[in-house]
């Protein structure tokens, strides 16, 4: 243990107290020690912190957890443990405490955070520590009550005694649980993509949009476009997408709260190949993994599972010695399109279009109820991204043609296309039926219930169909046509 002199990488986080990733007892980490503890637990924390780079042994690749563990040995296993800002600049106030010492910057660390202080200006890091001095320090140093400390499962077995090593181990692998989730690291990896590093995993219920959005507080008019993903392979690291970062500013992040961090806006586009026209008002936006351009969906742990050719990529978003841009979530994402000679127009993406028909191709709908004009030229830009190729020249594409309805139950249709869109292009469209006594009622498409040409349709206003009614089926808008479809609603 005496040998590390180990310090902690300069972070910009404003939390003086952070942790390292927290894993669970039944993790698998191979001893690094030639001996062991009596205690499977013992072990267990034992090979944790090492892995954690916490505790790493004598000279002789020994751990000796049952000696009697020193309060010089206590500052350097809490304070690298439980992330303590370690500065070897700090100022020195102990008069038994030199710089040539390897527990120098973890005394001194602690004792700026009022810990381990002694009255007669000694650290005396050769002393034993008993177990409520322990509980003392780690309770200070997390900011929770003691009894906090005293109620973890290790501390019964310790308590009222000189504490070892292997015990020591133990107890503060424990007290990583209790402290609160926090920010470690922060970076913008480009100019709608942020990467965050917290000290354990974010439970699944703080990661639903409206609680996330209300966790996640930026200033400057930065704000979450979407649910934080953890990357497949991390442990406690997400993607998070927010809308495109102004130039030259810096932005604070607040989580729950209290201040985690701050970044300079990235000024980074993503490197976008080429835009098609996929509809009458749709078009969409092309990169390629080639290029260096990944969407998030191949790198994070929600989508890996179903996603061919998902890949795991270290820190610094690598694989396979190739460093990939990451296209976060498109939600609430804008590009400008503007024909030639003519005004520009904003287009909003069409939501579950980003890589839906297996390709980096997100799909934008004109405003308006807008439709492109065959033989003109249009050019799409975006602020969050560059085109390689950014025009093209439209077309006249057939609407999408309803063959057939069918009621579902009382609140819902399933419509029948002519062919199968093979994409989301059902989002954010409507259709009417109209009944034979002429009552209209509005149904929308239902999002990602496509399956093959059939999409299932909701009505609105909380209507119901009739049962017995016959009504005519018509698209709302120029996105499909029909002929004299109709359905009826069984008694």
């Amino acid at each position: 243990m005496k040998n590390s002199k180990k310090t902690l990488a300069a972070l910009t986080i404003t939390a003086t107290v952070g942790l390292s990733a927290i894993l669970p007892f039944n993790a698998l980490a191979a001893n690094p020690f030639t001996d062991s503890a009596n205690s499977a637990q013992v072990q267990t924390a034992i090979e944790q912190l090492a892995q954690q780079q916490v505790v790493s042994g004598y000279e002789n690749n020994t751990f000796k957890p049952n000696q009697t563990v020193t309060r010089a040995e206590i500052a350097k296993m809490v304070a690298l443990a439980l992330h303590v800002n370690v500065d070897p600049a700090a100022a020195n106030h102990f008069n038994d405490v030199t710089k040539g010492d390897w527990f120098y910057s973890y005394a001194v660390a602690l004792e700026s955070l009022g810990v381990m202080k002694e009255n007669s200006g000694q650290f005396r890091g050769g002393q034993s520590i008993s177990s409520d001095q322990l509980a003392e320090v780690i309770a200070n140093v997390l900011k929770v009550d003691k009894a906090a400390v005293e109620k973890l499962p290790s501390f019964a077995s310790i308590a009222g005694s000189q504490v070892t090593r292997g015990q020591a181990a133990l107890l503060i692998f424990e007290a990583q649980q209790l402290a609160p989730i926090q920010v470690t690291k922060l970076q913008a990896l480009n100019a709608i993509t942020l990467q965050v590093t917290f000290s354990a995993p974010i439970p699944a219920a703080e990661l639903e949009l409206d609680q996330a959005s209300k966790n996640f507080v930026f200033d400057n008019g930065l704000a979450i476009n979407n649910v934080p993903r953890l990357k497949t392979g991390s442990k406690s690291t997400y993607i998070v997408p927010v809308p495109t970062q102004k130039a030259g500013t810096t932005y604070t992040l607040t989580y729950k709260g209290k201040p985690a961090g701050t970044f300079t806006a990235s000024t980074e586009k993503i490197a976008l190949k080429s835009t098609a026209q996929v509809a009458s008002d749709l078009f969409e936006v092309e990169s390629h993994l080639a290029d260096g351009v990944a969407d998030y969906g191949y790198v994070i742990a929600a989508y890996s599972k179903g996603r061919p050719g998902s890949f795991i990529v270290d820190e610094n978003n690598s694989y396979n010695g190739k460093t990939y841009q990451i296209l976060s979530s498109m939600r609430s994402r804008q590009v400008q399109i503007t024909p030639e000679g003519g005004a520009t127009m904003t287009a909003n993406y069409l939501p579950f279009t980003q890589a839906t028909d297996g390709r980096q191709a997100p799909k934008f709908i004109l405003p308006n109820g807008e439709t492109f004009k065959a033989g003109v030229k249009y050019t799409v830009s975006a602020d969050w991204a560059t085109l390689a190729n950014p025009t093209f020249t439209a077309k006249e594409i057939a609407p999408l043609t309803i063959q057939s309805a069918a009621a579902v139950d009382t609140k819902t249709i399933a419509v029948t296309l002519s062919q199968d869109p093979k994409d989301e292009i059902f989002v954010s469209r409507r259709v009417t039926l109209t009944a034979t006594d002429g009552t209209v009622l509005t149904a929308e498409y239902t999002l990602t219930s496509r399956k093959g040409a059939v999409g299932t349709f909701a009505l609105l206003n909380n209507a119901q169909l009739v049962p017995g009614t016959s009504y005519t089926v018509a698209p709302v808008g120029k996105w499909s046509t029909e002929t004299g479809v109709t359905l009826t609603l069984t008694k």
